[in-house]
Order: C-alpha cells, then sequence, then structure tokens
C-alpha cells in the first residue's frame, strides 16, 4: 500500500499514548485527546431547539476558553441566509477569531437554520495561521509526531468563471497555499469538495481532479481521503473546498492507505480518492473515512430508491473499514450524515435515530449525493 514515512534522519521520540476523554451536554459532544504535551478536542454541536446561531456561538466560545483551546477546523452546516448573522456570532463571542470557516450550505427545515458544526480545537500546542490575500485560509499545528496544515473555505478567485475553470483554479490555489506551508500535494490525506449543482458537472469535475492529481505526483503516491458532496456556499462560487495534509516528524509516524473490505478501490470507476486514510504513530491511530454511500463491490449503487437500505449499506462498509484497523464506532470523534431529502418523514426520522445510536457524534445535514439515485452518504473520524 502506499504510504508516507518520516525522514529516516530524524531521531525517533518516544510519544506517550494518549488517554481519550467523551462527553456529552445538551446539544454538544465532545471528545478530549489527551497527549502528553497538548490535547485536542472534538466538538460536535446541534442547535437546541429554539437556539439561535448567537447560543450556539457562547456554547462554543465556553468550551473553547475552559481548555485555553484554539481552533484549527471549523466546518458549519446550514442555510446561507444566516452565514452572515453566525460569522457576526463567532466574531463577538470568540475573541481571537483568526481561522477559517467551511460553510455548507442546504435545504434548513428549522428555524435555527443550521443543522451543526464540527469544530476540531488545540490546546498546549503553537498554532500558526496561514493568510491569503488578507483572509485566513488554514492553521498549522504539531502533535508531536506529525505536523498538520488543515485548510478550509477555499474558493476560487473567478466566482464568474465556467464551474470547470474555477475547479482548476482552485486546485492550483490549494497546491500554492501548501507550498507556501512546505507541503505539497503529497502531504495531503484528506481532501473535502461541495460542490455547487452537483448533477450539472460532477464529471467536469473528476477529469480536472485526475488531471490535476496526475500532474502534481498524487497517483504516484498516497492518493486522499476524500469527500465529494453537492452543497452550497456564501459566496455562490462552484465549489468550496477543505484539505488536510501532514509531514511525518517522528521514524514511528506513518500514513497509509485503507482499503474497504466491501467495496472496490474508487479509482476503479473513475473517482480519485482513496476509501480510508491511517495515520499511526506510537501508541495512536487516527482514521479519515471517505465519503461513504451505498456502493456495491462492482462500484454500482445498491438499494437505489431505498433509505433505510442505504443506510445500513453504507455503515456496514464503515463499520468493515473500522473493523480492518482494530476501530469500532466508540472511537469515532466526527461523523457528518449527509440525507438527499432533508424534509422530515417517518423514514428520514427512524434512519437519524438508528444512527444516533449507532454513532452519537454524527451530525446530519442535507446535500446531494454524486449520484441521483443515492440518498445517503456519511463519511467520518476516529482515534485509537
Amino acid at each position: 500500500m502506499n504510504a508516507i514515512g518520516a525522514d529516516k534522519s530524524e531521531a525517533a521520540r518516544v510519544v506517550q499514548r494518549p488517554a481519550i476523554v467523551q462527553e456529552t451536554r445538551p446539544g454538544m459532544d465532545v471528545t478530549r485527546i489527551l497527549f502528553q504535551a497538548h490535547q485536542e478536542l472534538h466538538l460536535s454541536l446541534r442547535p437546541i431547539p429554539g437556539e439561535k446561531p448567537l447560543g450556539m456561538a457562547s456554547r462554543l466560545a465556553s468550551v473553547l476558553k475552559a481548555h485555553d483551546a484554539r481552533v484549527v477546523r471549523h466546518e458549519v452546516f446550514g442555510s446561507r441566509a444566516v452565514y452572515a448573522e453566525t460569522m457576526q456570532a463567532l466574531q463577538r463571542e470568540i475573541g481571537e477569531f483568526d481561522w477559517p470557516v467551511t460553510w455548507v450550505g442546504g435545504e434548513i427545515h428549522s428555524e435555527t437554520g443550521i443543522y451543526g458544526m464540527h469544530v476540531f480545537a488545540v490546546a498546549g500546542t503553537p498554532r500558526e495561521t496561514v493568510w491569503q490575500d488578507g483572509q485566513p485560509v488554514g492553521r498549522i499545528f504539531s502533535d508531536g509526531c506529525f505536523k498538520h496544515c488543515i485548510l478550509g473555505g477555499i474558493t476560487s478567485s473567478k466566482p464568474n468563471a465556467l464551474k470547470s475553470d474555477q475547479c482548476r483554479e482552485l486546485l492550483e490555489r490549494l497546491a500554492a497555499i501548501l507550498g507556501e506551508a512546505g507541503m505539497d500535494m503529497t502531504n495531503v490525506v484528506r481532501t473535502w469538495f461541495f460542490l455547487d449543482d452537483i448533477f450539472g458537472w460532477y464529471g467536469d469535475f473528476n477529469r480536472a481532479r485526475n488531471e490535476f492529481f496526475s500532474r502534481t505526483k498524487v497517483f504516484s503516491g498516497l492518493v486522499p481521503a476524500s469527500t465529494g458532496i453537492g452543497g452550497q456556499n456564501p459566496l455562490g462560487s462552484a465549489l468550496v473546498a477543505g484539505v488536510w495534509a501532514v509531514r511525518a516528524e517522528t521514524e514511528s509516524a506513518t500514513v497509509r492507505e485503507v482499503v474497504s473490505p466491501l467495496q472496490c478501490p474508487a479509482t476503479n470507476y473513475g473517482s480519485a480518492f482513496s476509501r480510508a486514510i491511517l495515520m499511526e504513530a506510537e501508541g495512536w491511530g487516527r482514521l479519515l473515512v471517505s465519503g461513504t454511500a451505498s456502493i456495491g463491490p462492482g462500484g454500482e449503487t445498491v438499494h437505489g430508491g431505498d433509505l433505510m437500505k442505504q443506510i445500513e449499506t453504507s455503515m456496514a462498509v464503515t463499520q468493515a473499514i473500522l473493523k480492518s484497523c482494530g476501530f469500532d464506532y466508540a472511537d469515532v470523534t466526527r461523523a457528518i450524515a449527509y440525507f438527499k431529502n432533508a424534509q422530515e418523514d417517518s423514514t428520514l426520522a427512524s434512519g437519524k435515530e438508528w444512527l444516533e445510536e449507532k454513532c452519537p457524534h454524527t451530525i446530519v445535514a442535507q446535500a446531494d449525493i454524486c449520484r441521483p439515485d443515492l440518498l445517503f452518504e456519511i463519511e467520518l473520524d476516529a482515534i485509537l
């Protein structure tokens, strides 16, 4: 399998195995990863009934302040109509607000206008903000084993161009930003692409990504895990993207592709991503599972039109990936479940209830899946 390893000239360091603490609060799941010298916080926030964006921002600020933590990745799944209100609330409640927010819009059938937020924050380790054109586009930090560069909210600088041209320009922009951070596309372990009107140009997107990955040597090394799904953004651009890149800092730190026991590689049908990526160091591992839908062993859609069977198939696939690396749902720190149809009905309610029982950290959002006959997709991260 393809893998990324540390420079052998670097001396190995002994890293204490981290402890994991999980807590559930009203409208929030908190997972704390306690390393020897620092900690990670993984926060999944959902609106409390009747809550406005200011209330969510206040709850987030309270947790960050309690742990003296700073955000390194921030995703919001909600209506573009409450984007400005939410950003103003975050700026009001959080004094040092210098990180990008990836906003993914969809149909919202609630007074809050937000499905949920996922926040990844760190404390006890230095953070560096990545800037471009005066705007924060990413964060850099180290966990003692890996140097991480996480970019978010990246859009094309040419929102009026053809969607395929916007995509190519955005990919070049990602590479340039990583270059300024001392990395390149071969360091990328995870990508997110949220496409406006995905059915109108998904083929063009895949061709542009394949060409770019070939030219930047991604196919010669580790192909990242990924999510490619429908979603609007506040700027009205063709797509918004996020990237997670790493560089090993110890000899024990490695990154490798994880195959899906129940599915063929996505590259078999022309989609450029790995099913999952595993980062490992002494005493711990971090698993990043790509967006997973009801795709059969040969790359075909299975259970077309049947939401519950598609959920069950997707969850069986993700569980098989988890178990192949020694993980289970109890180790999940973040999960996003995308439903094509967001309107409440008995089937959707049953599906959400089933998900909450299997994977409590899940945030449910509305998005078009990459094939018209797919009704559900889930992505998740886990730490063991």
